[in-house]
């Protein structure tokens, strides 16, 4: 019999957020799969927010949202998995405050479904770094993760930007907030600007709020002189969500997504 098989026998694999069995590795159970709140439907073609369409009426070519009509965003096309809401929100709050490595592995086949054409060949994947500090603190960087469990064709460059100084936590601050103290705070890796140049990126992140973070780092790339970027996270707040109005709320508790 063969070892994975002995394995499975005795510790049945289990949902990474409830434990009910699954059948299958890193899978989420019916029920958590359920509560999570896939983005589907006509969404912007740049940020991946959902569009609200008039009754009856079909989207004729790609979608832009309110936001990105006001906002120049500096890269191409977004794309992202699921709401920052329900399990949504846990799976992120567990993966990024409380040590749970493991959920990168669920996330990557859904990011590469997300992804679709944005990935090529010889697509660069460049995750949003973290500043050193953080990265200490932490020990793992989440978007880095991500990256390598997408798997597949492309190549990952975890080292290709970096922080410059180190920002207070962005939840519950407004859109001019985060701009502001993200500007100037990614730049490319001096010894790494060949890795960059010419070439297509996907920039990928955990969540995305405003897009401040996300635009701070194509920024950075396209100063090193890639061809062109795009991007791709887990997690889109949408306006009809708390972390999205600015207003300071409590801070969520890991407590709560355990």
């Amino acid at each position: 019999m063969p070892l994975g098989t002995i394995v499975d026998r005795l510790f049945p694999p289990e949902c990474p957020l409830c434990r009910a069995e699954t059948g299958v590795a890193f899978h989420l159970c019916p029920d958590c799969l359920r509560d999570t709140p896939m983005l589907t439907g006509p969404l912007c073609a740049t940020c991946a927010a959902p569009v609200l369409m008039p009754d009856g009426a079909v989207g004729d070519g790609p979608l832009t949202c309110d936001d990105c009509l006001v906002l120049a965003r500096p890269w191409r096309r977004g794309r992202a998995v699921f709401r920052y809401a329900a399990s949504g929100r846990r799976i992120m709050l567990l993966l990024k405050h409380a040590d749970r490595t493991d959920l990168a592995r669920t996330l990557g086949p859904w990011l590469r479904r997300a992804a679709g054409p944005l990935l090529a060949p010889d697509t660069l994947m460049v995750p949003v770094p973290l500043h050193p500090r953080r990265l200490f603190r932490r020990r793992y960087n989440q978007a880095a993760l991500l990256a390598r469990a997408m798997g597949g064709p492309g190549t990952v460059a975890v080292d290709a930007l970096r922080r410059l100084r180190a920002t207070p936590a962005l939840d519950h601050r407004g859109r001019d907030e985060r701009f502001a103290l993200l500007d100037g705070v990614i730049a490319p890796a001096p010894d790494r600007l060949a890795v960059l140049r010419g070439r297509d990126i996907l920039l990928v992140d955990d969540v995305m709020t405003t897009g401040a973070t996300l635009a701070a780092a194509t920024e950075a790339c396209l100063a090193a002189g890639a061809a062109g970027v795009d991007v791709l996270v887990c997690a889109r707040v949408t306006k009809d969500e708390p972390e999205a109005t600015g207003h300071r709320n409590p801070a969520p508790r890991i407590a709560d997504a355990i």
